[in-house]
């Protein structure tokens, strides 16, 4: 955690303690993993599609695999997705990322790239590698 000097002084010289969160900051009920695999790729890259203008226009991010987790953001028609697991018709995403490796890993871990992570329904998503 990185806090101004400023802060941390009003922090000593008040005696409190507290934590700042990034403001943009996602709390997901459940965490998006990359799976472990001998030789395949743990993840691919897809793109929304298929929203219907005059429908909402924008398919709903949530904390997890259900329209019953809460909603944490909006994404639309082209917008580039890196998908990683599979929860029935739920995917479990990663976007706003500049750099995502897909290569194999050793142990299944929690998605450890920097961005956005949530769960899409899959009806909206196209797989375009991977």
């Amino acid at each position: 955690m990185i806090m101004s000097s400023r802060s941390t002084i009003m922090a000593v010289a008040f005696g409190c303690a507290f934590v700042v969160q990034p403001a943009n900051a996602q709390s997901l009920d459940v965490p998006v993993m990359e799976y472990a695999s001998d030789d395949l790729d743990t993840c691919a890259l897809g793109e929304v599609f298929g929203l219907k203008s005059d429908g909402d226009g924008f398919l709903a991010v949530r904390s997890g695999p259900g329209s019953d987790f809460a909603k944490l953001d909006e994404i639309h028609n082209g917008d580039r997705v890196w998908l990683f697991e599979q929860r029935g018709d739920w995917i479990g995403i990663l976007y706003g990322a500049n750099e995502v490796s897909c290569s194999p890993i050793k142990k299944d871990r929690i998605v450890p790239y920097p961005g956005k992570k949530g769960w899409v329904h899959q009806k909206w998503i196209a797989v375009i590698a991977g």
